[in-house]
């Protein structure tokens, strides 16, 4: 069974008057949640991503679909969740969408007349399933090499002539590794003596302290290159018919973030500003995902619509309209590399969320990957913290099938409530809704046989407890929807 999504070839009539399509600028950053100055974390200094939230909209509540780099980038094009496309792994791993032709906004753009451009790495699989009309720096480029090359690229494709452009622009920063500065970026670097360890991780030590100030410097330099970006749109002339949208493709590739299902991997900064003269500049608390882009860009742009996404137009939200949004907010994870395979489901409202674990009681690969690839002696740390962080860290090790917790009252998810008699009706309401969108949304993993099959293959190709990239062999696509 395939996707049954098509085209609509709609013009959207907006409440915006007779404008000319808008440009469209999207810059995506790497491994990184909302460790911004203007989300309030106090060790970052990121001025022009604060200036860009002032004149704009900042969400305070938005979410990744997966928090992997592939799977989040082909959630954000086409609009679907990685189990509705495919890309449920890396695309370096031989992770893919089901079909080349699944339908995505560049496709869609392209057909209502925009020329479309990418800078830096796409990261999805096909590529062909993307036809942009422009390319430059298609590598990842975690060395940092030329990096004034992301403006000047960005600058000669916004200037080759005056049709409507969507430009993804896609930045290094704050990928491993962590680089400390980079071309005198950033101009003052910090050190482990000047930062305490992003506070979701719940534990301190010299090396988390160094690892911390390092990823912060990472941000620093990524404010600084997305002002040259800016000031080249200024300089085109083009800004004021432009929609600028900046966003982290996940959280950092730090401890319970990156390739996790909890709130440090999932949540990350979404701004979005508009052209001055539909502008409404203000602070969203609602809970936003990033399938939601696909149909919001779509819509603002006037161009061939895609039926039967999952995601909703952010339109009223930006533009500060009272509306009837979502209650509820759903993400995944399945796998990242061949290492760490360990798929969970998630559900939450405003203050509750739920963790289903497909694989309950068996041994979660990614808590000993992440461990132990980037934190020596950190066991130790670990043995040694306040309750409940040490039980939380052990218990991610061999979790439990239900995780549930109250984001108000403990907003780094140490205590699971799922065992709480009190918090049982919470508990029963968020999986039925969590089963209502799996089967609304046909998740292939549904089917206990999918999760074991899938493991199977995985597993084939490790010898001597190491996966071999060239032993994968993924025959997925063809048998989840038998």
């Amino acid at each position: 069974m395939k996707l049954n999504l098509i085209f609509q070839s709609t013009f959207c009539i907006l409440n915006f008057g007779a404008l000319a399509a808008p440009n469209i600028l999207l810059i995506v950053s790497e491994d990184n949640g909302q460790e911004l100055s203007c989300y309030g974390e106090p060790y970052v200094q990121t001025p022009v991503l604060d200036n860009l939230a002032t004149e704009g909209v900042l969400f305070k509540n938005a979410y990744v679909a997966q928090a992997g780099c592939s799977q989040c980038r082909a959630s954000f094009l086409t609009g679907l969740y990685p189990h509705q496309n495919g890309q449920i792994g890396l695309a370096t791993w031989k992770f893919r969408m089901y079909d080349e032709n699944t339908p995505n906004i560049v496709r869609s753009l392209k057909e209502s007349g925009y020329r479309t451009g990418l800078i830096g790495k796409l990261h999805v699989n096909p590529e062909s399933a993307f036809p942009f009309d422009f390319k430059a720096i298609s590598s990842a480029n975690f060395g940092r090499k030329d990096q004034y090359r992301y403006a000047t690229e960005a600058k000669r494709f916004m200037t080759a002539d005056d049709s409507p452009f969507f430009l993804s622009v896609n930045f290094p920063d704050a990928h491993r590794p962590f680089t400390t500065q980079v071309d005198g970026l950033p101009s003052d670097p910090l050190s482990g003596d000047d930062v305490k360890p992003l506070e979701y991780f719940g534990i301190d030590n010299a090396e988390l302290r160094q690892q911390t100030a390092d990823y912060y410097n990472c941000m620093n330099r990524l404010d600084t290159l997305i002002g040259e970006l800016l000031q080249a749109l200024d300089e085109t002339g083009k800004a004021e018919d432009t929609i600028v949208v900046y966003f982290g493709d996940h959280g950092a590739d730090m401890l319970r973030g990156k390739r996790t299902s909890y709130e440090g991997g999932t949540r990350v900064p979404l701004i979005v500003k508009w052209p001055s003269r539909w502008s409404s500049n203000h602070v969203s608390n609602e809970l936003v995902s990033l399938v939601d882009l696909a149909p919001t860009l779509l819509e603002t742009a006037g161009a061939t619509l895609i039926s039967n996404l999952p995601g909703r137009s952010l339109v009223p939200l930006l533009k500060g309209e009272p509306t009837n949004w979502r209650e509820y907010l759903f993400t995944e994870y399945h796998i990242h590399s061949a290492h760490n395979y360990y798929p969970q489901r998630t559900a939450q409202d405003k203050r509750f969320k739920l963790v289903r674990n497909l694989m309950p009681g068996e041994v979660n690969p990614g808590y000993a990957f992440t461990n132990n690839r980037f934190f020596e002696g950190l066991m130790e740390t670990i043995e040694s913290a306040d309750e409940p962080i040490r039980s939380a860290y052990l218990n991610m090790e061999r979790p439990v099938e239900y995780e549930l917790y109250d984001l108000q009252a403990d907003p780094y998810e140490y205590s699971n409530l799922a065992g709480d008699a009190s918090h049982a009706k919470t508990l029963v309401r968020l999986q039925k809704e969590l089963q209502a969108w799996r089967e609304e949304t046909n998740d292939p993993m549904l089917d206990p046989r999918n999760v074991s099959r899938l493991k199977g293959e995985i597993d084939a190709c490790f010898t001597d407890g190491q996966p071999d990239k060239q032993k994968l062999t993924l025959t997925y696509p063809e048998y989840f929807f038998e």
